[in-house]
């Protein structure tokens, strides 16, 4: 049973959950006596009691996200919660997800910063103690992780178009080659495999910075940055737009498809004084308050796109039963320039230089906070109809 079926009928929540939900039926009770509020607004206050997990303790992070491991000295960045303005945003309760996902499937389609999403989740979900033995299966760039307690499967698949693309540079790909995009085909490295799970989190973003080459029906109609005069040029976030209608329309396509779809909205970088491949770099300690920072620029432009396309999505899904949720992390991590791997990221063997990482982020870091957003989330859907 999905939570999409749990949310159009009365069932009793406490037939719902067994006794060791029972902490999850108080907090999901909580969440149902709140008044409308809007999470995604607010401030990064003081929280000196730090991360639920460490970078020693969690197996699951990659070296160029595992800050600490990596000569990061301060540890300031992870000490700071995200207060909502008008209502309290639980801290992220293991127990309770794995309640909420037993017996289902939850994935990640996106880049690398949606594996970053994805890292996360694992470190929350297996800290402070291993409550199900997970089995790590992977084939090319998708990854899955069976936790049998709870009978659920989380996976990651590695889209960071989310649409078919294709190195166009006969010298094999590079960080900056010219891509074919395929905007009307969803990419097959989740579109074949993605039906039946119960959960979906989509992301995408600084990939499409690069030249991009644009095909509809398998005919090149434009592009971004291909400084080729016989083809119309346009902007990024054309081809932006385009691949998240492509992703979202999908998923009502499919027949079998009875998920909820989060769209993860894009996670801003924060280089100063250059960009990742001329010096830029983010050497700030702390956050940003509110207003310090704006959101403006291509940060506002991809954003923008984004909420359009969940906003058709939810209109075409309505009739179908299908549920497309907002999951807004842009302002929440505009604020946070101090949470980036920066130095202690990874060296480039293409180039062999050290690149200044100011796009993903460190582990444990502000980004656990897309977690506790989607957990509350999906304890409030559950109590829709209450």
């Amino acid at each position: 049973m999905s939570l999409i079926i749990i949310s159009l009928t009365l069932v009793p929540l406490s037939l719902v959950f067994k006794s060791s939900g029972s902490q999850l039926l108080s907090s999901i009770k909580s969440i149902a006596r709140q008044r409308e509020c809007n999470i995604f607004t607010g401030d990064w206050v003081p929280y000196p009691r730090g991360p639920n997990y460490t970078s020693e303790q969690c197996p699951f992070i990659v070296p160029h996200n595992n800050c600490i491991r990596s000569g990061r000295s301060d540890r300031q960045f992870m000490k700071w919660r995200w207060r909502p303005k008008d209502c309290e945003l639980p801290l992220f309760d293991a127990v309770q997800f794995l309640e909420l996902v037993r017996g289902k499937s939850m994935a990640f389609i996106g880049d690398s910063v949606g594996w970053n999403q994805a890292q996360s989740l694992l470190c929350l979900v297996s800290y402070p103690e291993n409550r199900s033995q997970s089995n790590t299966t992977s084939r090319a760039y998708s990854t899955r992780w069976f936790y049998p307690d709870h009978a659920f499967t989380l996976a990651s698949f590695w889209s960071p178009f989310l649409v078919k693309a294709r190195d166009s540079d006969p010298n094999g790909p590079s960080l900056d080659s010219t891509m074919n995009l395929y905007l009307d085909q969803p990419s097959e490295e989740w579109a074949t495999q993605i039906e039946d799970f119960d959960f979906v989190i989509i992301s995408a973003g600084h990939w499409f910075f690069r030249p991009l080459m644009y095909y509809i029906d398998e005919q090149l109609v434009s592009c971004h940055k291909c400084r080729n005069k016989t083809v119309t040029s346009v902007t990024h976030y054309y081809g932006y737009s385009m691949a998240f209608r492509t992703a979202l329309s999908y998923l009502q396509s499919l027949e079998n498809y009875k998920g909820i779809t989060f769209l993860r909205t894009f996670s801003p970088s924060h280089f100063e004084n250059g960009e990742w491949n001329s010096g830029g770099d983010c050497l700030r300690t702390r956050p940003s308050r509110n207003g310090e920072a704006k959101l403006e620029g291509y940060t506002l432009e991809f954003y923008k796109a984004q909420i359009r396309e969940l906003e058709k999505a939810k209109r075409e899904g309505k009739s179908k039963g299908l549920k497309f949720e907002l999951l807004a992390a842009t302002e929440a991590m505009l604020l946070r320039p101090d949470g980036h791997p920066s130095r202690f990221g990874y060296t480039s063997q293409e180039k062999n230089m050290t690149v200044n990482d100011c796009v993903h982020w460190c582990l444990p870091g502000p980004i656990d906070t897309w977690n506790e957003f989607l957990l509350y989330i999906m304890k409030k859907e559950t109590v829709k109809p209450f």
